[in-house]
């Protein structure tokens, strides 16, 4: 099958007309993108949006050789001036399946939300999956055929991307690519970057693909590092590099706090954040999850581990420091590293970056200051990404 993309923007486009926000301000060039419509071979119209006929001419198509014109909108979409010639548009009832005289077989998924998805099987025997923006698939089999081609709202429902890999349907060949793309993530390459971070990528509009070819997709690390100050946002970070993989093990080595709600609420606010079907475990026991094969882990955070690490050998004792509280230190850390090394599972931990401002004012303190930066820098020398997040803004340092 050929798809063309006519657009490949959120219902209201990018940029939103009358928007003054910087990602709107950015979106120019190949950047902008018309409301998502796709024209499969010339003959099966998905969404009918405006200038979509204008688009067709772009791209070197016309609109003539469509025989049928399917919407996936819980509603009739944006108002359009119906080009002359084309069917009327409909829809497909949920579960239903539609022959067409080109050879394509069209049949409509159920949704999680309002609306319709289509999967698409062409003549040749390939397939697609398209699902309007915000929606995910209700109800898959276990043990679904891969599809060629998979469309959806990759960052709006990140989770529907995780469900379909659960259920098979999004395997390792299958090209995923995102469309109703929206002014909520930066044009550019920091689309680009959070897209491959969930195996999926973005195409300018008007460009034609061809389903069941393959293209490559940057493969998510096995061991990231996400490094960040106070509030920077490495947490989020963090979290968004797996909310499109299903089976997440959280590590939480922060523990509980009784008696301090300002604590709990901080707790209770990462919790929500997660996906529903991530799993969480409260350890600091960090080595025997690294050993056993199994889900990723995102452990948040190595500071906090080390909090730990410290109180059991004694740390902010100096004598006890002094005799032999620093040499177990060092072993654990050393233990937790090798660890890293040789673990087979994708791992994204999150660490405090420390050090860069004030000398902290006690030697407890600045012991504590000294060792997490020997752990971030022997952990990160492990991993085949490190990222630093400033102000919510990632920086590659590795990888």
């Amino acid at each position: 099958m050929e798809l063309t993309l006519l657009g490949t923007g959120a219902p209201d486009g990018l940029p939103r007309h009358g928007c003054p926000c910087a990602a709107c301000a950015t979106a120019v060039g190949d950047e902008a993108r018309a409301a998502t419509a796709l024209l499969i071979d010339g003959a099966l119209l998905l969404d009918l949006t405006p200038g979509a006929a204008f688009a067709a001419a772009r791209a070197g198509y016309s609109l003539v050789g469509v025989r049928q014109v399917l919407l996936s909108h819980p509603h009739a979409g944006p108002a359009v001036e119906f080009p002359a010639g084309l069917p009327a548009p409909g829809r497909v009832p949920d579960g239903r399946e539609l022959s067409l005289i080109s050879g394509h077989r069209v049949r409509a998924v159920a949704l999680d939300s309002p609306g319709t998805g289509y999967a698409v099987t062409g003549p040749d025997g390939t397939r697609l999956l398209y699902l309007p923006p915000g929606a995910a698939p209700a109800g898959l089999p276990d043990l679904a055929e891969p599809y060629d081609m998979v469309l959806l709202d990759v960052l709006g429902r990140p989770d529907a991307l995780a469900r379909l890999r659960a259920s098979g349907a999004v395997g390792a060949t299958t090209d995923v690519l995102a469309v109703h793309l929206d002014h909520t993530v930066p044009p550019g390459r920091e689309l680009h970057r959070r897209l491959a971070t969930a195996g999926a990528r973005a195409v300018p509009d008007g460009q034609t693909v061809i389903v069941g070819e393959y293209h490559a997709v940057p493969d998510l690390p096995r061991r990231t590092l996400v490094l960040g100050g106070a509030r920077s946002g490495k947490s989020l970070e963090a979290e968004r590099r797996l909310a499109a993989f299903p089976d997440v093990l959280y590590i939480a080595t922060g523990g509980t706090r009784d008696g301090d709600p300002e604590w709990a609420a901080r707790i209770a606010a990462h919790r929500d954040r997660r996906p529903g079907s991530w799993r969480t475990t409260e350890t600091c026991d960090l080595a025997p999850l690294l050993a056993d094969d199994g889900p990723p882990l995102l452990i948040d955070c190595l500071a906090l581990w080390l909090t730990d690490a410290m109180d059991s050998v004694g740390a902010w004792d100096d004598d006890k420091w002094t005799h032999g509280g620093e040499r177990a230190l060092h072993e654990r850390v050393a233990a937790l590293v090798t660890a890293l090394r040789t673990t087979a599972r994708t791992v994204v931990a999150v660490s405090n970056e420390v050090g860069a401002g004030v000398v902290p004012a006690t030697a407890a303190g600045r012991r504590f200051r000294d060792e997490l930066g020997r752990l971030n820098a022997a952990f990160a020398a492990e991993c085949e990404q490190v990222l630093l997040v400033v102000a919510g803004q990632p920086l590659p340092l590795r990888g």
